[in-house]
């Protein structure tokens, strides 16, 4: 259950495994920031914007989703762990229409059900080898706004 994922940092690694999907590849996301728990990814309006020339709301929950998923493949990868990471549920709240280049940003959700396993991922995958958690995304506007909220559950299943 130990293997290495890769011999790629974490960040590089999961930027490539990003571009090798292609319905995610044509939304040309990018990995901004992973610090402190936080992910944030970026993507040009240009790629992803829709009929009004603002942001596809597909593409904003694609984007906050992969985000999400993003999270438990960084944590994950770190300790040096391989997992098969599916999104179990979600929801979504659009609140404003985007007209900028798309950025969200993505937390563990360590409060509530399954709190003590988000501390610990690679504990609880060590552990059970399967392991459930949660994630809050938001995508913020440059305004100060929120464009859209997503909370989402996660399944990740050693390999």
């Amino acid at each position: 259950m130990d293997t290495h994922v890769s011999t790629q940092t974490p960040l590089a690694a999961l930027s490539a495994h990003l571009a090798g999907m292609p319905p995610v590849a044509a939304m040309q996301p990018q990995v901004l920031e992973w610090r402190d728990g936080m992910l944030c990814l970026g993507a040009p309006l240009a790629a992803n914007v829709n009929d009004k020339g603002c942001a596809f709301g597909g593409s904003l929950c694609s984007l906050m989703t992969i985000a999400g998923w993003g999270i438990g493949f960084l944590q994950l990868a770190e300790a040096g762990l391989d997992a098969d990471i599916y999104v179990a549920d979600s929801r979504i709240r659009y609140l404003k229409p985007v007209y900028e280049d798309l950025r969200v940003e993505a937390r563990l959700d360590i409060a509530g059900e399954g709190a003590a396993d988000a501390l610990d991922l690679a504990g609880a995958l060590r552990a059970r080898g399967r392991v459930n958690f949660r994630v809050e995304s938001r995508a913020p506007l440059a305004d100060g706004g929120v464009a859209a909220v997503l909370g989402a559950r996660y399944v990740a299943i050693a390999r």
